[in-house]
């Protein structure tokens, strides 16, 4: 009986452990299917060497770098990232055209009661059309959010960070 008790929680230990992921994978690939207006692509890892990830501001070598493409033509690039908030973290996306400027920013999952309206299209929207040139500064070119300040400038650092890193990927010629 022991044993059986022990199972059943490793079971559901391990259910809980996988269905974040399928629904982050869900989210992600709905973003892209919404952003770049395709039902069907390819998503394909960039690797970075180790040498170069540790130049980076963002972590790029654990499967959050990609190439989207469709039909074998490239139509943009996708960075999946974690960033803080007051107590705990969330997920996001930075979604590039193939030029590597931003079309879309988007949290896919958020876990407080507070800071909910970072995930807006209104106040996302302000990422849109930068570049790896462009240096985000939470409120100066990125607009501040009264009752959401940790997780907007949290999105508006990583965002920043996710810009710098391609900057550097760029000068180095991995992408």
């Amino acid at each position: 009986m022991k044993k059986l008790a022990i199972l059943l929680i490793l079971l559901i230990s391990y259910a809980f452990a996988v269905m974040p992921q399928n629904e982050l994978q869900q989210k992600f690939e709905k973003a892209i299917r919404g952003t770049y207006n395709v039902e069907n692509f390819n998503l394909d890892e960039i690797k970075v060497s180790s040498e170069i990830v540790e130049q980076l501001s963002v972590e790029m070598n654990e499967g959050n770098l990609f190439k989207i493409s469709q039909e074998k033509n490239l139509i943009g690039y996708a960075y999946l990232g974690t960033a803080p908030s007051k107590k705990k973290e969330f997920e996001y996306v930075v979604l590039f055209d193939e030029n590597f400027i931003i079309k879309k920013s988007k949290v896919l999952i958020y876990r407080e009661n507070y800071g909910l309206q970072i995930g807006t299209q209104r106040w996302l929207k302000q990422f849109i059309g930068m570049t790896p040139k462009d240096n985000i500064v939470y409120g100066e070119n990125i607009a501040a959010i009264s009752g959401a300040t940790i997780s907007a400038s949290s999105m508006a650092r990583a965002v920043n960070d996710v810009l710098q890193s391609v900057n550097l990927l760029q000068q180095n010629n991995i992408l």
